[in-house]
């Protein structure tokens, strides 16, 4: 593809984009019906599409993305069923999508390198493989990368409108990402470790003996070159490990001070995927982004709606999609962070006991303020978490009709006279 005309390859993947996303409409629809994997990804091809009125198949000229819907004017051909702009939305986004993100890293000259775009960084693939082809791992990640923003899409719009993120959508990528990974070796926009050797050893003098070993210095890049595919292999794990964790860690403190679930497990997978594919270090940017996109929205729902719950997934989504999008604006500051190396533990720390002393300080307010604290609720058993989603009753008769006092259930018994005379007629 780097051989053809720009415009060609951006309107190639623009139809291309248009058709993956007709196929996302697919999973949409499909993956919540199911509760087990298995049965999500068999639920893709165990029947054609039709409309869920009529039972009507859609003709091979009505499932044209986009045109299509725009053709039936948004109705089914057969009982003018409305049709979602859900459809067409997800397929003209999946499409920009393609297009943007091959502008955003795709080198505009690929005989000059990445230097003339792509995700720049200094420790990149092209440091530690200067005589490879470029255009061979450029298009391969960018390949996975794609694959990310199809099972972000899919997330995000099932959890924007049911609050869960299935496994199908996350799962199957998270393993694809290691596979390729392993077998590519130059899939990673960062390596396994790098740091600045200088920041190691000034903390290594200043800090007490007892923590100073900490502060080793490792050359991740000679170790990239000399194992590229367990390299490979260990930076997917590592962000899978790292994404899932850190959101894992959150939901476990969360569910503890606040007694409440605090973050679904749907968000800690959904993590976990975005780790496999960008690594443990930019799934830490991604983390940190979320909140800062989430919080106006947090902030208008808890006013406008009183409610303090939003589905979180869409936000790591968007983060996730804002990193590669705006790279080479966000990386430039994210680095300096990570050039500390070892002292990135300290901090960990340091920052999962602000966050408990945190929670409970919202606590505190909260009662200070006359506010109602979450009573404590049940714990599963599978995983010590207090299991809580949005929508969910305790009670199973709660906001449901009391059918003791239907009439039809006094007439069957007999007893609809005595009712009317004790009641004045009153059913």
């Amino acid at each position: 593809m780097s051989d053809l005309p720009r415009e060609f390859v951006l309107f190639f993947l623009f139809v291309l984009g248009l058709c993956i996303g007709s196929f996302l409409n697919v999973c949409i629809h499909r993956f919540p019906a199911k509760r087990r994997l298995r049965d999500q990804l068999w639920a893709l091809t165990s029947h054609s599409s039709g409309c869920p009125r009529c039972s009507s198949s859609i003709r091979w000229h009505d499932n044209v993305p986009l045109l299509g819907w725009l053709l039936l004017r948004g109705r089914c051909r057969s009982c003018r069923l409305s049709i979602s702009v859900r459809y067409p939305l997800v397929e003209l986004l999946t499409a920009v999508l393609f297009v943007v993100l091959y502008q955003c890293e795709m080198p505009l000259d690929f005989r000059g390198g990445v230097s003339t775009g792509g995700l720049q960084s200094s420790v990149g693939p092209q440091a530690a493989f200067p005589q490879s082809s470029v255009e061979v791992w450029l298009h391969v990640r960018y390949g996975l990368h794609v694959a990310m923003l199809c099972c972000l899409i899919v997330a995000t719009f099932i959890d924007l409108e049911l609050w869960i993120i299935p496994d199908g959508s996350t799962v199957p990528l998270m393993l694809f990402s290691v596979l390729v990974h392993t077998l590519s070796g130059q899939c990673w926009i960062v390596p396994l470790w790098f740091q600045d050797a200088s920041v190691a050893s000034t903390l290594r003098a200043v800090l007490p003996e007892s923590v100073s070993w900490l502060m080793f210095s490792w050359d991740g890049l000679s170790f990239a070159t000399a194992y590229p595919h367990v390299h490979g292999f260990l930076v997917s794990v590592a962000g899978l490990i790292a994404g899932g964790g850190i959101v894992w860690l959150v939901r476990v403190i969360g569910a503890f001070v606040l007694r409440r679930e605090a973050m679904g497990f749907g968000d800690v997978v959904l993590m976990a995927m975005i780790g496999s594919v960008l690594g443990w270090q930019p799934v830490l940017v991604v983390f940190f982004a979320a909140p800062m996109l989430a919080i106006g929205v947090a902030l208008l729902s808890l006013v406008l709606r009183r409610r303090d719950e939003i589905p979180y997934g869409p936000w790591l989504s968007l983060a996730a999609l804002l990193l590669l999008v705006l790279w080479n604006s966000v990386w430039p500051m994210a680095e300096r962070i990570f050039d500390m190396g070892p002292f990135l533990l300290l901090m960990g720390a340091a920052m999962t006991v602000m966050l408990y002393a945190t929670l409970h300080l919202m606590q505190l307010v909260r009662r200070m303020l006359g506010v109602g604290i979450a009573a404590e609720v049940s714990v599963s058993e599978d995983d010590g978490i207090p299991m809580i989603y949005p929508g969910e009753r305790s009670d199973p008769a709660a906001g449901l009709w009391d059918r003791s006092m239907w009439s039809g259930v006094r007439s069957g018994q007999g007893l609809s006279a005595v009712h009317r005379w004790r009641h004045g007629g009153r059913d």
